[in-house]
């Protein structure tokens, strides 16, 4: 299984969307919530309280 390019969720096949830009990066979103905020608003995952990276990030600081 594919993994959310934002914010880290497995992505059932058939499911999702695939964003390539021009220079050939691949993104894999598993909905249009995380294509919106990493594409549209550049939100970075490491400070958006929703994502995996947050919370690892954050239970990595509090010890």
């Amino acid at each position: 299984m594919v993994e959310c390019s934002f914010c880290g969720k497995e992505i059932n096949p058939g499911t999702g969307k695939m964003y390539i830009k021009k220079d050939g990066t691949v993104f894999n979103f598993c909905s249009s919530k995380c294509q919106k905020t990493q594409i549209d608003r550049k939100y970075k995952a490491r400070i958006t309280p929703w994502t995996k990276l947050f919370h690892a990030l954050k239970a990595k600081i509090k010890k």
